[in-house]
């Protein structure tokens, strides 16, 4: 019989002020860790129409230069209700000393994606430096987002498309409250 393996050593900080102790160079993206909860719109030419939708956003780390990031989102019919899931894509954004952000992000969906950016001030703005796609993949040519605190408890994001055919253009927004 195999022992089971014990409790991870590590666990993730969800909060600048939990251990782990955050690395240095996080310093300009503390204000992201945690749970975040909201609804946003969103859209684009090739689909059938606007939608609403719902979304959760977690970023945490370990005490390295990194944050672990993971989203997912659900569709919401005309009454907020909950009608299937949508989006999903989990990475990791490493900070550098010089404050740039480069940000790995997968999606279930065959698409990887390697983004550059700046956090500044309260805003994080990353925009495609590469994507990859599996075979089957739609062909996404560049993406960007925008990260922004309104306030400590409060992230609106936003989300720009290149993708099948399409220049670059409106693809999500969302305003998220941040949980606990």
């Amino acid at each position: 019989m195999v022992d089971p393996a014990p409790e991870h050593p590590y666990p993730d900080g969800h909060r600048p002020d939990e251990a782990p102790a955050p690395h240095a160079l996080l310093e300009p993206v503390l204000g992201l860790l945690g749970s975040w909860y909201g609804r946003g719109e969103g859209g684009y030419p090739t689909l059938t129409g606007d939608f609403g939708y719902a979304q959760e956003l977690t970023f945490s780390h370990d005490g390295r230069p990194f944050l672990r990031y993971e989203a997912r989102a659900w569709l919401l019919d005309a009454d907020d209700a909950p009608l299937r899931p949508s989006a999903r894509e989990c990475g990791w954004w490493r900070l550098q000393p010089d404050g740039r952000v480069e940000a790995l992000i997968t999606q279930p969906t065959g698409i990887a994606e390697i983004m550059v950016g700046r956090a500044t001030g309260n805003t994080i703005d990353l925009s495609t430096h590469e994507v990859a796609l599996a075979p089957t993949a739609k062909k996404v040519n560049a993406t960007r987002r925008r990260y922004t605190l309104t306030d400590d408890d409060t992230l609106t994001f936003h989300h720009d498309l290149e993708a099948v055919g399409q220049p670059m253009q409106h693809h999500l927004s969302a305003r998220l409250r941040r949980r606990g």
